[in-house]
């Protein structure tokens, strides 16, 4: 398992972002966390396997919905982390 921290530009907050990652994290069974950056910016963190994780960047990056409009996506790597469930950050 491993956790990395993805960071996605583009017309991400007010259109459903959040709960749409969320959703299919749950899906998918990726956990850990999506939060909206003061920078217009969405950060999530998500732990899984990595070809789970490919897996959610990838339909993250290929659009959620007609009104989500992902620019750039930037991944990181973290030390491993356990998290019991996916959720959103207000």
């Amino acid at each position: 398992m491993i956790t990395q921290h993805i960071l996605v530009s583009g017309q991400v907050q007010g259109v459903g972002f959040r709960w749409s990652a969320s959703k299919l994290a749950k899906q998918l069974g990726v956990t850990g966390t999506v939060q909206n950056l003061e920078t217009g910016q969405v950060a999530i963190v998500a732990s899984g396997e990595d070809a789970v994780l490919k897996d959610f960047v990838d339909q993250l990056q290929n659009g959620l919905s007609p009104w989500i409009q992902v620019t750039d996506i930037t991944i990181k790597n973290l030390p491993g982390q356990e998290f019991q469930e996916f959720r959103i950050i207000i």
